[in-house]
């Protein structure tokens, strides 16, 4: 995903910070190009939740991405040129992410733009990358590298997300997410011919859509949720 002389238990640290799923297709319909909204909420047991370290996203089986023109871009080229550096058929989604921090005795909170990128093939399997821009109060590029990988039924794929820290003013911990929201694919009225779209599966189980999150932080702790999108009527 060494040997040891003494074994000792390797399971997280009991989870300090909630986590919360959302997720919404536009248009709700079996069947459907679209996009698929993903909304992760994280929540501290006292104060600030723990930087986040990794994310993992399972999606229901069936779920399909039509990609009519194949491109792929780097996380090096998005570092160095920004979004505007790469062709344009390489972008899948959008989103926005809000980061909190100390400096001092006052919390500063960040708003940062999100796009996210075909990534190049890494031993056939798809990656992607998502590129986050911050301005105000700190002016901030960095990219989150993430691969496509099996899940277990009720699932089928699952998007897993490596973050790297983001530092806040020297002395102070690393910047916490406080919500994140991806938006893979287009909705209906940008649904330009030849865009990436998200397909709906052409049928629901019973129960509705099922997604889950799996979250591990900068402290060693881990927390998971469990959500559902109800099958169109």
């Amino acid at each position: 995903m060494l040997a040891l002389t003494c074994a000792q238990s390797s399971a997280p640290a009991q989870a300090k910070t909630a986590t919360t799923i959302t997720p919404s297709f536009s248009p709700d319909q079996l069947g459907a190009k679209g996009a698929l909204t993903l909304t992760i909420a994280y929540e501290g047991e006292r104060g600030l939740p723990s930087p986040v370290r990794r994310s993992v996203v399972k999606l229901p089986a069936g779920l399909g991405l039509d990609i009519p023109t194949l491109r792929s871009c780097s996380a090096a080229r998005l570092r160095a040129h920004g979004a505007s550096g790469c062709p344009t058929q390489s972008q899948i989604g959008s989103g926005e992410a809000l980061l909190e921090g100390n400096a001092g005795s006052q919390l500063i909170a960040e708003s940062v733009k999100l796009w996210i990128f075909l990534g190049p093939l890494r031993g056939f399997q798809p990656t992607f990358e998502v590129l986050g821009q911050g301005y105000t109060p700190l002016e901030e590029r960095i990219v989150l590298a993430g691969t496509v990988i099996p899940a277990s039924a009720p699932y089928g794929e699952a998007l897993a997300m490596e973050a790297p820290p983001v530092p806040t003013v020297p002395l102070e911990p690393d910047a916490s997410l406080e919500t994140l929201t991806l938006t893979v694919g287009a909705r209906p009225n940008r649904l330009a011919r030849g865009a990436n779209a998200v397909v709906v599966p052409g049928s629901c189980p019973v129960g509705g859509f099922p997604f889950a999150t799996e979250s591990t932080y900068a402290d060693g702790s881990a927390s998971s949720d469990l959500a559902t999108a109800i099958c169109p009527q």
